[in-house]
């Protein structure tokens, strides 16, 4: 798949049979991020849409959408913002709970990252069934901040994530999808 500026990123990202269980194929970007012009293509496509300034922060979630959110935020010439698992930031922390296949985890965010009307733009490399993504929104809009939209370099279609962050009223930007997860 060509994007918009010409380079097949989907040719680098690398399919792990079994991992991290049997039945499950992985899809690991870390073949895409050392590749110099993989890495600034990503980057570029998931900036792209949002040259025209409607944003004012990037989020990424730990850890892949730290890589990719810090360069998009860069790009784009706005704030980072981490948002990390339990007991990682050393401020005061506003928290969101989620369901795991076995529980429940939580991801954090400093209390004073965004403020109320702040538009946010939340960055992962992944969007599988949208679990963490979706606490990710929702943690955001507990700050009172706006999510514009969530941008993924990969989309697990048949997980329905995406659909999930649509109906929660997100625009979902993905830059290539794999069938069979």
């Amino acid at each position: 798949m060509d994007l918009r500026n010409g380079f097949d990123i989907k040719r680098y990202i690398r399919t792990i049979p079994d991992y991290p269980k049997p039945g499950v194929m992985f899809r690991d970007i870390t073949t895409l991020l050392s590749n110099l012009h993989g890495f600034r293509a990503a980057v570029d496509e998931l900036a792209w849409p949002f040259l025209k300034g409607e944003i004012d922060y990037v989020a990424g979630i730990e850890a892949r959408g730290f890589i990719l959110g810090g360069a998009v935020a860069h790009n784009l010439g706005r704030g980072f913002i981490p948002i990390r698992k339990k007991g990682k930031l050393p401020s005061r922390v506003i928290g969101q709970d989620y369901a795991l296949e076995y529980g429940v985890d939580t991801i954090e965010m400093h209390a004073d990252a965004i403020s109320k009307g702040d538009r946010v733009l939340l960055v992962d490399d992944l969007i599988a069934t949208g679990g963490t993504a979706g606490a990710a929104i929702d943690l955001i809009r507990k700050s009172g901040g706006e999510v514009v939209s969530a941008a993924f370099v990969i989309d697990l279609p048949e997980l329905g994530g995406a659909a999930k962050l649509k109906a929660k009223g997100v625009k979902v930007h993905t830059l290539v999808s794999f069938e069979g997860h």
